[in-house]
């Protein structure tokens, strides 16, 4: 006979524990054990008894392709990778406050004006202020289906009709609650089985299901790491709150590239497109300014340019500081260490501060030539050559190695009108495409230096 009994599981990642502690063993997380009741049994082996064969086919057949639903915003499809494809599941994170309630309302106002309907379901705003915010934005007038509820079991309801929505929009998962378990909605046990009714829906009735995230205070999503495995897609919305701008980024898709970016611009009506992200980013850019330089990165499938600035100066401590804003900073303390070792540039006795301008944070490693560069010319304090872009992975040894898509990353330079690059050598395997940039290949982290030698205030990239 089935006994009641309590488990206490981690919020953050989890894990059942026996009894309560102030820290989860597994993840480290703080005051994240819950205790959350349950029937214990004794487990049981399955038998195939009453079980039906599962048909097997072969990979030879012809796939379903139904057409992707395009969301009339073009960053947004971009993400997803070309569009909202039918029976998927989406889950999107962010901050609170960052925009992620506008931005799916305001892509639902654009699907429903083309004949898409959608059903917009919240569970932390009542109706008349979700009518609020829409009237905000211009777009009371579109006809989506707007619901304030928290029952999973009313939401499968509406849903699980013949005349249900196409997409159906959750604000948010942490909110919805299955009343057939005891314990408190945004509880492991919750979200899991929420989602897990949600996504069994949309797979079988081709529903487009966006489930809204909450964040923890490291910036993952609330709730099991089981969650982001459930979905097909996990954006996370970032930004700054001081900065208008915001970005929408994929970090899982099965339908596309992964690390693709989408790039808005919070107004007052709303969020607007960036149509040319690598223009927004060198806005305010400056070529006799030392400590800067202009890195050629790529994100997703998309080339993009941005600002990188370092700050060398002088300091009474012992212990210098080393202040970093959009890039790893164990990444940033392997550069110090190389231009030290390898190049004779000592930072020792300096304070080192690094930003990536317009709240982006780099991830490759392409960027290590750049902020090398921005470095030596805030030392030295000369600015680099005018009209330049960097990139080239630095390694220990003080070698430049050479990174993916380099065409590219040149192209996008060319177009917004860039004179000049330092890149690494393309070897006899690599063949560089016609460019009208006056292209410099640094083979070693030291000809950077002959680069200022040469020329003290200007430099000219045929000497490298």
């Amino acid at each position: 006979m089935a006994r009641a009994t309590s488990h206490f599981v981690c919020q953050s990642c989890g894990t059942t524990h026996g009894k309560w502690s102030g820290r989860c063993d597994s993840c480290g997380e703080w005051n994240a054990i819950v205790e959350e009741s349950t029937e214990a049994t004794i487990p049981k082996g399955v038998s195939r008894a009453g079980g039906k064969a599962v048909a097997f086919t072969s990979l030879d057949g012809a796939p379903d392709e139904r057409p992707r639903r395009m969301t009339g915003l073009a960053e947004l499809d971009r993400v997803c990778g070309g569009g909202l494809v039918p029976g998927s599941a989406l889950l999107v994170g962010g901050d609170p406050g960052i925009g992620k309630s506008t931005l799916l309302l305001q892509a639902a106002a654009l699907l429903a004006r083309s004949g898409v309907r959608v059903a917009y379901i919240s569970g932390e705003e009542a109706v008349d202020q979700i009518r609020l915010r829409a009237a905000r934005l211009g777009l009371a007038d579109t006809p989506v289906d707007v619901a304030s509820a928290t029952n999973i079991r009313d939401i499968l309801a509406a849903l699980d009709t013949g005349d249900a929505a196409e997409i159906a929009i959750i604000d948010s998962i942490q909110t919805m609650y299955a009343d057939s378990l005891d314990s408190a909605p945004g509880t492991v046990a919750q979200v899991r089985t929420c989602a897990q009714e949600l996504i069994r829906v949309a797979k079988r009735r081709g529903l487009t299901v966006i489930l809204v995230g909450h964040v923890t205070k490291e910036g993952s999503i609330a709730g099991p790491r089981v969650l982001e495995h459930m979905v097909d897609a996990v954006l996370y919305f970032e930004g700054e709150r001081a900065n208008q701008f915001r970005l929408l980024r994929a970090v899982k898709n099965r339908f596309g590239a992964t690390d693709e970016i989408g790039v808005f611009e919070m107004t007052d009506a709303g969020l607007a497109e960036v149509e040319n992200p690598s223009e927004l980013f060198l806005a305010g850019h400056s070529d006799t300014t030392s400590g800067s330089a202009v890195f050629a990165g790529i994100e997703g499938t998309r080339p993009l340019l941005v600002e990188i600035q370092a700050l060398v100066a002088p300091t009474p401590l012992g212990t210098p500081r080393r202040a970093v804003v959009g890039w790893d900073s164990s990444r940033l303390a392997m550069i110090i260490a190389v231009l030290q070792t390898r190049c004779g540039l000592n930072l020792g006795a300096h304070d080192v501060y690094l930003n990536v301008a317009g709240g982006l944070r780099v991830g490759e490693p392409a960027a290590d030539l750049a902020v090398a560069a921005a470095l030596v010319s805030a030392h030295l304090e000369q600015p680099l050559p005018p009209r330049t872009v960097v990139f080239g992975e630095i390694g220990l040894g003080g070698e430049v190695r050479a990174v993916g898509q380099p065409d590219a990353r040149l192209r996008e330079a060319e177009k917004l009108g860039f004179e000049n690059a330092l890149t690494p050598p393309r070897g006899k395997a690599g063949k560089a495409a016609k460019s009208a940039l006056n292209v410099g290949e640094i083979a070693r982290l030291r000809d950077l230096f002959d680069l200022f030698d040469s020329t003290p205030q200007r430099g000219n990239l045929a000497t490298v």
